[in-house]
């Protein structure tokens, strides 16, 4: 709980010394190591993966709208989190599961 406070305070310092994220996460990963608050966190990704199974449809733009995610958060979660990439504008894993490739080959 006092790691949170301090890193919170570190946050808003940077903040307030016009610091912008891509300099802050160093900063805070050089002092906290590995107490290091996530710049991605596990809700986060289980948020937008939720949304990605209701519509594979959705643009990065508009899952970020939805959620009130910056993009870049947004698109490195799709990316490497959730390992998917666009193919004719539908968001679909990368590599297919077992269960898919058994079906692939029935088919």
């Amino acid at each position: 709980m006092q790691r949170s406070l301090e890193q919170r305070m570190a946050i808003k310092f940077c903040v307030k010394l016009e610091k912008r994220a891509a300099k802050t996460i160093p900063m805070l990963k050089k002092a906290f190591g590995v107490d290091c608050l996530s710049d991605s966190s596990d809700d986060n990704v289980k948020r937008v993966r939720d949304l990605l199974n209701t519509d594979r449809l959705l643009s990065v733009r508009l899952i970020s709208e939805t959620l009130d995610i910056t993009k870049t958060i947004v698109h490195k979660i799709v990316s490497e989190s959730l390992g998917m990439r666009t193919v004719c504008a539908k968001l679909v894993p990368k590599v297919l599961t077992d269960d898919q490739k058994a079906r692939r080959v029935e088919t």
